[in-house]
């Protein structure tokens, strides 16, 4: 299929994911829903086959410079993957690789690079619950989570990266006459303008959310005519390895050069990432991690333009409620989700040390404390259901934060640990809230990524929204929120998030919570505060991917 023939295809879908990031209404391109009555009867047991079937094999992939083979992965729920990928090694050859099929995919044109990422979307769509198991096994999420959010979710937000591209592609014309009159004849030029790519683009994939916080970097860069090292996370190496293996798939049907997208696994010594990061050849940087290696990356890596989603401190700030047990409902279910292992997950409550307003009377923050406990047992209480929400604990760093957070105030909920009932070796807990004054600030200044809540008592909301500015304006935070009944507080907030540069949700107590948000429609992080440079997604996060250079003669 050619690529032209693959944007004809797939016309109608970025038709509409183009009207919706205008309308910022819903739209979902892919069905969340694992039900078989959306994909079929055999599709689920046919996804867990496939990625079964990867386990204690070689996975079938080219790598350019590599050397030997690396096996690196572990299941969070408790077993080895045993899949072995090329061990990339030789840098220079696996850039210049990546380089080679530059000039024939940037002349090809943006609505033959559009057509092709649509097609791998597409093919990606189909896989979705070998993607899913992957994912699942990966990161730790819970199966429907690891499909929705590791699947159809991802496959949304990564559909917007191509849509915006698309839209800012298609703001300048390929060619215009230009005509200046004078006293005789006009002067007339004709002029060409192309959209050239910067370079070689390199996405630094991360642990717990290796194909949602990696996609829109892979196709907004592919898209606009870059060349893409994939470089995962060795214990998330899977998913983004089918995904590669689909990219060039696609490509070479295409007639592209199948090294416009590589996989370039690693041993965690390896230090792959710094080195490609800083290379010549690499001109763009997509990474998803901690504030260590962020800052590092956007210091160093100065030949690049460099995209970061780092830590921050993500702050609520509690004032009054007019639905306390929606209130406590909600919350719970933000901290319980994925076990709290999101970098949009709640850390910070404010709220006033005399209590706050609700429909139930005045609650102290011992009440809300409580009342938060109850909602969790309720939801976490039977285990079977519980570990479908947490998931599995990603790695010992969060069990060691979680471990140590009782020394930080007082526990005024306390974790327990969960036996799985399919997977008895996952490390399964429940969150945490630990209660603290405005004065601990060593502590809630810090993100604390994991099942792990701070309930911070302060002298009223006044002082509360004072601290959530300021927190956020120096350490940062992808979300925020507000309960309160009173328009004035409200409003206090909403400046002050815009002061703070974060996106605040409002008096969720229904179906909506603090730490989702919906492609298309809602921004994730928003470059204006020290947690994320950049957001998913903007005409900033494509635009700055490639350049326009013009020709004009005279004609």
């Amino acid at each position: 299929m050619t690529a032209e023939a693959m944007y004809d295809k797939h016309r109608d879908r970025l038709d509409s994911a183009v009207a919706a990031i205008a309308t910022r209404g819903h739209f979902a391109a892919f069905d969340e829903s694992p039900s078989p009555r959306v994909y079929g009867a055999e599709a689920a047991q046919e996804g867990k086959a496939a990625f079964e079937a990867w386990r204690d094999t070689e996975f079938p992939l080219a790598t350019p410079g590599a050397n030997g083979l690396v096996a690196t992965e572990r299941s969070p729920f408790g077993f080895e993957l045993g899949i072995a990928y090329p061990r990339a090694q030789d840098i220079e050859a696996l850039t210049q690789a990546a380089g080679a099929g530059l000039k024939a995919w940037r002349d090809a044109g943006p609505q033959a690079r559009v057509g092709v990422c649509l097609e791998i979307l597409d093919r990606l769509h189909s896989r979705i619950f070998e993607l899913a198991n992957a994912v699942q096994h990966t990161s730790g999420q819970a199966f429907v989570m690891a499909f929705q959010a590791g699947g159809a979710h991802a496959l949304d937000r990564a559909l917007e990266a191509v849509a915006y591209a698309h839209e800012e592609m298609g703001r300048v014309p390929a060619s215009a006459i230009w005509e200046k009159p004078g006293r005789g004849e006009p002067v007339r030029m004709e002029k060409t303008f192309t959209a050239v790519p910067r370079g070689v683009a390199l996405v630094i994939g991360c642990n717990t959310f290796p194909t949602w916080n990696s996609w829109p970097g892979l196709f907004a860069s592919l898209v606009t005519g870059n060349p893409v090292i994939v470089k995962p996370h060795p214990s998330a190496v899977l998913p983004l390895a089918i995904t590669v293996q689909v990219c060039r798939e696609v490509l070479t049907e295409a007639g592209f050069d199948a090294d416009l997208v590589t996989l370039a696994a690693e041993e965690p010594a390896d230090r792959l990432a710094a080195t490609l990061a800083t290379h010549p050849r690499v001109k763009l940087v997509d990474f998803t991690g901690g504030n260590g290696f962020g800052d590092w990356l956007e210091l160093n890596a100065r030949q690049a333009t460099v995209f970061t989603e780092k830590a921050g401190v993500n702050t609520i700030v509690l004032d009054s409620t007019d639905d306390f047990d929606g209130l406590c409902a909600n919350l719970a279910f933000s901290f319980a989700l994925y076990t709290g292992q999101m970098c949009t997950a709640p850390q910070n409550l404010f709220l006033p040390a005399e209590g706050i307003a609700t429909d139930q009377g005045t609650k102290q923050p011992a009440d809300v404390a409580a009342g938060i406990g109850a909602a969790l047992d309720r939801l976490l209480g039977d285990d079977a259901r519980a570990v479908e929400l947490l998931g599995a604990v990603v790695n010992p760093a969060v069990l060691g934060r979680l471990d140590s957070a009782a020394s930080h105030g007082e526990v005024l909920v306390a974790s327990r640990t969960i036996t799985h009932p399919a997977y008895p070796d996952a490390e399964v807990r429940t969150p945490t809230l630990v209660g603290l004054t405005a004065a601990d600030a060593d502590t809630y200044e810090q993100e604390c990524f994991g099942p792990v809540a701070y309930l911070i008592a302060t002298d009223g909301t006044a002082a509360s929204v004072a601290l959530f500015r300021d927190t956020v304006q120096r350490r940062g935070a992808m979300t925020a929120a507000v309960y309160s009944t009173s328009a004035d507080v409200i409003a206090s907030m909403r400046d002050a998030a815009l002061d703070a540069g974060v996106a605040l949700s409002e008096n969720l107590t229904g179906g909506v919570f603090v730490n989702q948000s919906a492609a298309y429609s809602d921004f994730h992080g928003t470059g204006a505060n020290p947690a994320a440079n950049a957001s998913y997604t903007d005409a900033a996060y494509v635009a700055s991917r490639f350049r326009w250079v013009q020709s004009r003669r005279h004609v």
